[in-house]
């Protein structure tokens, strides 16, 4: 029998010891209250904002939670998020001033470049339809979860407007500027106001987004965040009875404060981070009636992933037919559930 490293460590000390080191806490605990508004599978779910918006949507979608994210694509700055609302509340449609010709291409300053056309008119009307796609979802919504990246705006020089994505246009065409803490808070209480308007049995979740953006420098990332974070406590704590915050920028920064838990641009999180992040975030914001049936969800997706040696054999058959019946069984309970 071969001693690992660990049995020759506590070999050398005496038992004591070996109580103590496993009592250890080796990384420092962010403590998360438990929601006052859990979601469950009657939800229905909003994640707008950032790329980490679209991870956590990610864990939402395996999970089979009815959840809508980022329908104009990944949006960094408050003024760009609280401008979508607005045109989705008060109906403003999309018309040809809003978009304009560059590289081959038809874009629109206010959503992402996955959205660009080679079409004018069809790219207006993909626009209005998310708009008006976007509208309902905001009425039905019983959780609106956003996501906010950097404090770092581009002010179009010509319209003097912010932009939510530059489309690769020169930036001397643009003026670079970070946005203060009070503008950042009267944006977010804006956004909230927006929303309210249309449904006002809406709960609001706000996270900051762990990923670096250290194009900006690295004192302007932290600048950034640190106007982010100073206006979203003052939000949160004049509206705690509708709004909560979720500290996964903290977490990040402080749980797993170890480049291990970065990708390979060592600016995002590695899908090791991400997934500590969202157990904290699930232990915490969904309720924990639901734990079973995500369980459930969970065994099922994991059974749809196998891929048999021989799919024509007896015992595959068996397989498929009894995961076949575990999904009819949770779809009786949940008919919005789709594998």
């Amino acid at each position: 029998m071969f001693l690992t490293y660990q049995d020759c460590f506590f070999y050398i000390f005496d038992n004591n010891f070996e109580s103590d080191i496993n009592l250890m806490n080796f990384t420092t605990k962010i403590p998360i209250q438990k929601s006052n508004f859990p979601i469950d599978y009657n939800s229905k779910i909003i994640s707008i904002g950032s790329c980490f918006a679209e991870n956590m949507g990610e864990k939402f979608e395996y999970f089979k939670f009815q959840n809508c994210v980022n329908p104009f694509g990944i949006i960094f700055n408050p003024i760009s998020i609280e401008n979508l609302i607005n045109r989705a509340v008060n109906k403003i449609e999309f018309t040809e001033k809003d978009i304009f010709f560059h590289n081959d291409l038809w874009h629109c300053y206010e959503v992402h470049s996955l959205l660009s056309d080679t079409s004018s008119e069809l790219m207006l009307e993909k626009l209005n339809k998310i708009l008006h796609f976007f509208r309902t979802q905001i009425i039905e919504a019983s959780h609106f979860i956003i996501t906010y990246g950097t404090s770092w705006i581009y002010r179009n020089k010509v319209s003097n407007k912010e932009v939510a994505n530059c489309h690769k246009v020169p930036q001397n065409q643009f003026d670079k500027e970070v946005l203060s803490v009070e503008i950042i808070e009267k944006s977010i209480e804006d956004s909230i106001k927006l929303i309210q308007k249309i449904n006002p049995k809406c709960n609001f979740i706000f996270t900051i987004s762990p990923v670096r953006h250290i194009k900006d420098g690295f004192v302007e990332n932290q600048r950034s965040k640190a106007h982010l974070i100073t206006a979203l406590q003052k939000v949160v704590t004049l509206s705690l009875s509708k709004c909560n915050y979720f500290p996964s920028y903290e977490i990040m920064m402080d749980e797993l404060r170890d480049y291990r838990f970065y990708a390979d641009d060592m600016l995002h999180p590695s899908q090791s981070a991400i997934d500590y992040i969202w157990i904290k975030f699930f232990e915490s914001y969904i309720s924990e009636n639901e734990f079973a049936t995500m369980n459930q969800v969970c065994e099922i997706q994991r059974a749809l992933k196998h891929r048999p040696f021989n799919p024509n054999s007896e015992n595959h058959q068996i397989f498929l037919k009894k995961v076949n019946e575990k999904i009819r069984t949770l779809v009786s309970r949940y008919p919005q559930i789709q594998f």
